[in-house]
């Protein structure tokens, strides 16, 4: 069981901004509104409101999430207190989870995680975490959670539709162009591309898990399948060769 800190539900007397989508697109409460906070006070204060939420007394994984303009108090008061709850045995690993790499890389090199988790940036489409995040990760001994593995979808479908999106966002004709040239390719050695997504970060060995988000016991089942999936070397040197 893992969870995230950074960010709290805060009650706000603003009511007329409560219980909308804030500027990240994540719908709140209708009397509360999300307010970044990665001091101790607020990470132990997270922590206590999920175990109280989930009814337990221990996590398995803690990510510090998206701490894109929060660098300075995540690596150290953010890391600290987690690595406290981690002594105590509250916690049972740490780390961080983002959708770009160069802060991660700075996790994985310059703070005591165990775990690190890239959204989006080592995928069939996009390979940004082999430049630095999974070299330095495996150099370190710290574990690689690869989540966002379809490109907000993109790749989650054999068929790639021309108003596909692509990091929360309209993919670019060149973005399309890239993903239909995917698919091209697995048609081309009898694989099916979202199970070729699923798949894909595993291979590398900083990889131990890959995320992927499902709200269905069919979606559960669909993804199961494309995990076990066979799909031979010479299909994968095809598909790694058209990065």
């Amino acid at each position: 069981m893992s969870t995230k800190v950074g960010r709290l539900l805060t009650p706000t007397p603003d009511l007329a901004a409560a219980g909308q989508q804030d500027s990240d697109g994540f719908a709140v409460p209708a009397t509360h509104r999300r307010e970044w906070d990665f001091s101790r006070d607020g990470i132990l204060r997270s922590i206590e409101e999920s175990l109280n939420r989930l009814q337990l007394d221990r996590l398995d994984i803690v990510y510090l999430h998206d701490p894109d303009e929060h660098w300075h108090e995540a690596s150290t008061t953010g890391v600290d207190t987690l690595v406290e709850l981690r002594d105590e045995s509250v916690i049972g690993a740490i780390g961080a989870g983002m959708n770009q790499t160069a802060m991660l890389t700075r996790f994985v090199r310059e703070c005591d995680v165990d775990v690190v988790m890239v959204a989006g940036r080592f995928t069939l489409l996009d390979r940004t975490a082999l430049d630095d995040l999974l070299p330095a990760a495996l150099e370190r001994g710290v574990a690689v959670v690869a989540a966002a593995v379809y490109n907000s979808g993109l790749l989650s479908s054999s068929s790639i539709s021309d108003d596909a999106v692509f990091d929360y966002e309209q993919a670019s004709p060149d973005v399309i162009a890239a993903a239909r040239s995917l698919a091209t390719t697995c048609r081309s050695v009898g694989v099916d591309l979202p199970a070729a997504a699923v798949q894909f970060p595993l291979r590398h060995p900083a990889v131990e898990s890959v995320v992927v988000g499902m709200r269905s016991a069919a979606q559960v089942r669909s993804t199961a399948a494309r995990f076990r999936s066979a799909i031979q070397d010479d299909a994968w040197r095809a598909l790694e060769s058209s990065a």
